[in-house]
């Protein structure tokens, strides 16, 4: 969905990525190696392939390549290996028919884990090159994995990957994906190398990661459904709008169901939260089905709207 900060992924926990413990080179010393300033491509702009930023020649940074012709340009561009820190599953055979190889490293919106930082920068080391790495908008996930990635690669500071962050978009509410960035430092060859190295092409995800991943993708295609006034989109007919609706309720029920969201110090008010959240989407699901008018609807899509985007704020969008 599209509506502010997209819903995906809440923070479950995980660890803060200063925990990470290897050897590395001062601030002071990295600043003498050379990397180059991040700068946006600007040719690609009103292409299929959106907020594509460049780190240096062998990385770029931007939003997940949606259809045949996001694909072709990265291929135009020489891209030989994509990332996606996104936790829908890649579009792998698109990738493959054009010569590239897809790795699946899906992160959270709270922080890039230090195994995480570890293995997108060995990614990024040992696979063909140049490497293009996406979430779903190129704002947030994305940015913050490529930067702390570039910083453990000593491709740039962690003062410029912080900047680069601001330069793709990452907004100031994730402040865990900047503490992240901001405390990165130089990954010494031997902790990069130990790193996993199988980079599977997708990697599933469960529980409340992948019920946010569906619900996600359900309000994206709400927010079709609402533009077209509550009836099945002329360029979507596959899309039911009560099945839609039903899918973001059944999806948000489960998520607080995750044991995960057990083991938070705020639980109970997290759980309070998803359970409210679920009701409201349930009372638009009703609605639809009652065949209500679009005004009507759209007033309780807000109402959905607004319940997860509190929810954000208070149990993803920070370091909690």
């Amino acid at each position: 969905m599209r509506f502010g900060p997209m819903i995906v992924l809440l923070t479950v926990g995980l660890a803060s990525c200063s925990s990470r413990p290897h050897a590395g080179q001062s601030g002071a010393s990295r600043a003498g190696t050379g990397a180059a300033q991040a700068s946006p491509l600007a040719e690609h702009h009103e292409h299929a392939l959106h907020n594509v930023h460049r780190i240096n020649d062998r990385l770029i940074s931007g939003a997940i390549p949606e259809s045949p012709g996001a694909f072709d340009e990265l291929r135009a561009m020489g891209v030989k290996t994509i990332i996606s820190v996104d936790g829908a599953t890649p579009n792998v055979a698109a990738a493959e028919a054009r010569g590239m190889r897809y790795v699946h490293i899906p992160t959270t919106y709270a922080t890039v884990t230090a195994e995480q930082q570890l293995e997108i920068a060995r990614a990024i080391r040992d696979l063909p090159g140049p490497v293009f790495l996406h979430c779903h908008h190129g704002k947030h996930r994305g940015p913050a994995a490529a930067a702390s990635a570039a910083v453990a690669l000593g491709m740039m500071t962690s003062e410029q990957g912080v900047e680069f962050m601001k330069t793709a978009g990452t907004a100031p509410s994730y402040a865990g994906l900047y503490s992240c960035v901001g405390a990165a430092v130089v990954a010494s060859p031997g902790a990069i190398s130990a790193a996993p190295d199988d980079f599977p092409a997708i990697r599933r995800v469960s529980g409340i990661v992948g019920a946010m991943v569906e619900v996600d993708l359900a309000f994206e295609n709400l927010r079709s459904i609402s533009a077209a006034g509550w009836k099945v989109p002329a360029d979507h007919p596959d899309l039911v709008p009560a099945a839609e609706a039903g899918r973001l309720t059944d999806n948000l029920r489960l998520s607080h169901e995750d044991p995960t969201v057990a083991s938070r110090a705020s639980a109970d008010d997290l759980s309070i939260m998803l359970t409210d959240a679920a009701i409201k989407a349930g009372s638009l699901e009703e609605a639809i089905v009652a065949g209500r008018p679009a005004k009507e609807l759209d007033a309780a899509f807000k109402l959905v709207q607004s319940s997860c985007k509190d929810c954000h704020v208070k149990h993803r969008d920070g370091t909690r």
